[in-house]
């Protein structure tokens, strides 16, 4: 396939995710990364890929969120140290496993992504200005699966503090400012250990998350959370079952 075509395919799948991501809010990078999965791209590489451009498009999101005053700073720091870790270890653990041991972990993790997104709760609950116990152990979980497969961290982290009774104004906006410091290291520590990605799978998702950011924005204030959560839902199981199919064949 030509390269410009492959980027022109890159573009769409960055337009795709980023249109799931602004409707929802999160799953930018599960989508994306299950996308490059399904058009043949190695774990680690998909990975690197995803983490490279959401350096980018996260660190344009996640200030934006800072300059508005949706950044609660603790909880920003007890997110955003224990990721960082947590990706660094995810990351090298990516690099050095075996892809085919790889494939067996994203695809499960795929298919239970999609599971959680079908079924996370949308219950209103009291509303809470303190930072939870386990905020730090959430963020080093979510900071690990996200670095080895390739996304999740909004998923996790928005979905449990909302539950646990966070404002989401400030949930949202802290977990995006540290998801752009958790890519950043994810990057990093992928540089090191893979060396550059494919520019062109990297500038196209940019490119089209770039693009498809205003009409995520435009999709969010007109469908409603239950309808934009169950088409993201159903789009990560989708590609968890695209994965799961081409393993045993």
């Amino acid at each position: 396939m030509a390269p410009l075509s492959e980027f022109l395919i890159f573009t769409g799948m960055g337009a795709l995710a980023q249109l799931v991501d602004g409707a929802l809010g999160m799953a930018y990078g599960v989508t994306s990364a299950g996308m490059l999965l399904g058009f043949g791209l190695p774990p680690a590489l998909a990975s690197a890929s995803v983490h490279y451009a959401e350096t980018f498009t996260c660190g344009a999101s996640g200030l934006s969120h800072w300059w508005a005053g949706n950044v609660q700073r603790r909880l920003f720091l007890m997110l955003a140290i224990p990721g960082v870790v947590g990706a660094v270890i995810g990351a090298t653990a990516l690099a050095h496993m075996p892809p085919i041991w790889i494939r067996y972990f994203l695809t499960p993790y795929l298919l239970a992504m999609g599971l959680f997104l079908l079924f996370r709760t949308t219950k209103r609950k009291d509303r809470r200005q303190d930072v939870p116990r386990g905020t730090g152990v959430l963020g080093f979980v979510a900071g690990v699966l996200d670095a080895a497969g390739g996304g999740g961290w909004s998923a996790l982290t928005v979905t449990t503090m909302v539950a646990r009774g966070q404002e989401p104004r400030l949930v949202i906006g802290s977990v995006h400012l540290a998801k752009c410091v958790v890519s950043l290291a994810a990057s990093i520590t992928f540089l090191l250990t893979l060396g550059e990605s494919k520019l062109h799978v990297v500038f196209g998702l940019i490119l089209g998350g770039v693009v498809a950011a205003p009409f995520g924005a435009w999709l969010v204030r007109r469908l409603p959370p239950r309808v934009t959560t169950l088409m993201a839902g159903l789009t990560v199981l989708t590609l968890g079952i695209y994965n799961f199919y081409h393993l045993l064949r």
